[in-house]
C-alpha cells in the first residue's frame, strides 16, 4: 500500500473515532444535566445575573460588569473588556443550573483579577493556540505535497501543538474556577443544602467536555506524531 492509502486507512483512525465518541457523550451529558437542574428553582430565587453581582461584589471586585448575551450555554467571561455575559438560559433564570453557571464564570473574573497563574498562561497562549489550530495541519500537508519534505511536516507538527497546549492549560483554569463558584455558592448562602450537589452535578458535566477535548487533541498530535514524525517517506 503507497503512503497517502497508509495515512487514509490506518488503524490510529480508530483513537480519532473514540475520542469522537467520547466529546459526543460529554456534550449529551452537559446538555441532559443542565436541562434537568435548570428545572429546580433555587430557594433563594436568585438569578443567574443578581447571583454574579453578588459574588463579585463580595469577592471586591468593582471593575467587571455583568451582561447578557444571546444564546444557550453561551456564557464567558472576557478579561480584555472585564465584562461577564450571561446566556438566555443563564441571566434571568433562578435555577440552580444557571446560578452554577453564572458563579463558574465569576470564578474566571476572580482568577483574573488575583492573577491566577494558569490563566495567566492561558491567555498568554491565545494567539499562538489559534494560530496552531489554523495553520498546523495546512503545514503539514504542504510538506506532503512537496514530496514529503520532513521540515514543513515537523513545522506543522510542532505548530499544532501548541493548540493542543492550550487545550491542556485549561483544564486547571476550568476546574479550579468551578471550585471556587461551589465554595462561595455554599459560603454566601446562595445555594442550600442539597442545591449545592446538584450544582457540582452540572458543573462536572460541563468540565467533562473539557476534559474530552484535551483528550482529543493529544490523541491527534499523538497521530501525527506516529504517521508522520518518523523522519522518513512511508512506502510498501
Amino acid at each position: 500500500m503507497g503512503y497517502y492509502g497508509f495515512y487514509y486507512l490506518d488503524p490510529t483512525y480508530i483513537l480519532v473515532l473514540i475520542c469522537a465518541i467520547c466529546s459526543m457523550i460529554a456534550s449529551a451529558r452537559v446538555n441532559s444535566t443542565f436541562r434537568k437542574y435548570d428545572r429546580v428553582r433555587s430557594q433563594t430565587g436568585m438569578t443567574g445575573a443578581q447571583a454574579a453581582r453578588l459574588l463579585l461584589q463580595r469577592a471586591g471586585i468593582t471593575d467587571v460588569s455583568v451582561e447578557h448575551i444571546r444564546g444557550t450555554l453561551t456564557d464567558h467571561y472576557d478579561p480584555r473588556n472585564k465584562v461577564l455575559r450571561l446566556s438566555d438560559a443563564t441571566y434571568g433564570s433562578a435555577s440552580v443550573a444557571a446560578v452554577g453557571v453564572a458563579a463558574h464564570e465569576c470564578g474566571h473574573a476572580m482568577q483574573h483579577d488575583e492573577g491566577y497563574g494558569p490563566l495567566k498562561f492561558r491567555s498568554a497562549l491565545v494567539p499562538v493556540a489559534n494560530f496552531g489550530s489554523r495553520a498546523g495541519i495546512p503545514i503539514l500537508l504542504l510538506g506532503l505535497f512537496l514530496g514529503y519534505n520532513q521540515t514543513l511536516i515537523q513545522i506543522g507538527i510542532w505548530v499544532f501543538s501548541l493548540a493542543v497546549l492550550f487545550q491542556l492549560v485549561t483544564l486547571p483554569v476550568e476546574f479550579n474556577a468551578s471550585r471556587r463558584a461551589l465554595r462561595l455558592l455554599d459560603e454566601q448562602g446562595i445555594l442550600q443544602g442539597q442545591e449545592v450537589g446538584q450544582c457540582r452535578s452540572v458543573l462536572s458535566a460541563a468540565a467533562m467536555t473539557y476534559v474530552a477535548a484535551a483528550a482529543a487533541a493529544v490523541v491527534q498530535l499523538l497521530r501525527l506524531i506516529l504517521l508522520f514524525g518518523g523522519g522518513r517517506r512511508r512506502d510498501d
